[in-house]
């Protein structure tokens, strides 16, 4: 018997395997993904680095939504959490909380080592992460290449992670032979495709003012991901962060495939107020609006002027540079199964208004036709209307929003160290080293969106 579904249930990379045909059936996706196991090692010499925590604590949320057989991590979990995430007192009590395991993994299981040297080739796919100053990547574990020294910060550990569970996924579900057999990653601080991310760069400055006063629109796959790397940065006082969360939707229980800090203890929940209180345990101050974003909404005085945008709609973007945002950082990505792995951002105002980008609403992949939703017409468990609403849902997956979200949040901690914006970025994880990233052309200078200062 087919299990029941429907479009607010379905594992948003479960989905990817039905509508790319790579499973027949619903059921044969799960059975599929339950068979996905990772295995994540910690360097005993970094394992109280904060950054090496940020990426080892983002590996697992993001590998305990994708690798469905389970992740467990081996290394030195005794060690304290040195971050001041709400996850516990030692990173055994994080990765329990996240959803991962304490132990071994058989020797044949896709792995992922969080930092550390260069290490002995092995016969099953085995990648590190790597970062320095705003740069971040994966390297094969047998690799001499490292980032040239330079103290890295937190979000160059998010991206490495996201981009290490990634390249795993992509090993698992058939990629190409070269799949964890090369260097990938890129500089947050100067995102370009002619920038190697390998080499030192003398104008990344050292990271000394976060940013105080943010809008966080959407609170689903992208604005869950922005409140994850902003629990990552170093406040020296996190009650100077001031947030507003705006969302309408409840968490459902495709919401967990994607956002990285839901769980099913939370669905049915609203987002906002479940968002609220997380970050008011990592000590942040927050309120929220609980209504659609549109164009007849203006911002007060005292509200925060950046906006970091998550919305999944044509009609809330046309909207963003019609309320009163000074900047606003926006993330769009992509949601069929051949272009999931795809991400635009932009940062408005710019050369074209919201309108002119978004001028209308594009229409997905039609996977009607797939097995897996004949077989569900078929079969009873939907009708027509119920398949039409599951076969338009996005596939999604968590480490694709997680890069984009450190790329987002770069651009506001660029503004505070006066470096230069980007009027778009545009990336394929399938092919990192293409991506293309345009500066902005405005004029910034003696804008303070607010401020708090790092820890030393």
């Amino acid at each position: 018997m087919t299990t029941q579904i429907s479009a607010d249930s379905l594992h948003r990379l479960i989905k990817h395997a039905i509508d790319s045909g790579a499973a027949a059936s619903v059921d044969e996706a799960k059975a599929l993904f339950q068979g996905y196991k990772l295995a994540v090692e910690i360097d005993p010499a970094t394992a109280i680095d904060p950054v090496q925590q940020a990426a080892l604590l983002t590996t697992v949320a993001l590998g305990h939504r994708v690798f469905l057989g389970g992740v467990s991590v081996s290394g030195p979990l005794d060690a304290p959490l040195s971050l001041a995430m709400p996850l516990g007192q030692t990173l055994a009590d994080a990765v329990e909380a996240l959803g991962g395991t304490s132990g071994a993994m058989p020797d044949d299981t896709p792995t992922i080592v969080i930092g550390g040297p260069t290490r002995e080739r092995r016969k099953s796919f085995c990648i590190r992460t790597a970062t320095a100053g705003w740069r971040g990547g994966i390297l094969p574990i047998h690799s001499d290449l490292c980032p040239t020294e330079g103290s890295a910060m937190p979000l160059a550990g998010m991206l490495a992670a996201a981009l290490a569970v990634n390249e795993a996924f992509l090993y698992v579900s058939g990629g190409s032979s070269a799949v964890g057999r090369r260097p990938i990653g890129l500089s947050l601080w100067r995102p370009s495709s002619n920038t190697d991310w390998l080499q030192p760069d003398e104008s990344e400055p050292a990271l000394t003012y976060l940013p105080s006063h943010l809008w966080l629109l959407g609170l689903g796959h992208l604005g869950q991901a922005y409140l994850w790397g902003l629990g990552l940065l170093p406040y020296q006082d996190p009650s100077e962060v001031k947030l507003v969360l705006q969302d309408v939707d409840v968490i459902t229980e495709s919401t967990t495939s994607t956002s990285i800090l839901s769980d099913a203890n939370m669905v049915g929940q609203k987002k906002t107020r479940v968002m609220a209180t997380w970050a008011e345990q990592r000590g942040f101050t927050t309120s929220v609006h609980e209504r659609l974003f549109a164009a007849d909404f203006k911002r007060q005085q005292d509200e925060p002027m950046v906006a970091l945008c998550g919305l999944d709609n044509g009609a809330g973007r046309r909207a963003l540079d019609q309320v009163g945002f000074n900047l606003i950082v926006e993330a769009g990505l992509g949601r069929g199964y051949r272009d999931f792995r795809t991400m635009r951002l932009h940062v408005l105002p710019g050369r074209r208004s919201a309108a002119d980008i978004w001028k209308q609403n594009h229409e997905g992949e039609k996977v009607e036709t797939r097995p897996a939703y004949t077989k569900l017409m078929a079969e009873g468990v939907l009708d027509r209307c119920g398949m039409t609403l599951l076969a338009g849902k996005a596939v999604g997956a968590p480490f694709v929003g997680s890069v984009a979200a450190t790329l987002a949040l770069s651009e506001v901690l660029r503004l505070l160290h006066g470096g230069p914006l980007n009027q778009m970025i545009d990336i394929n994880l399938l092919s990192l080293d293409q991506r293309v990233a345009l500066r902005h052309q405005g004029d910034f200078t003696g804008f303070n969106p607010g401020f708090a200062m790092a820890s030393s």
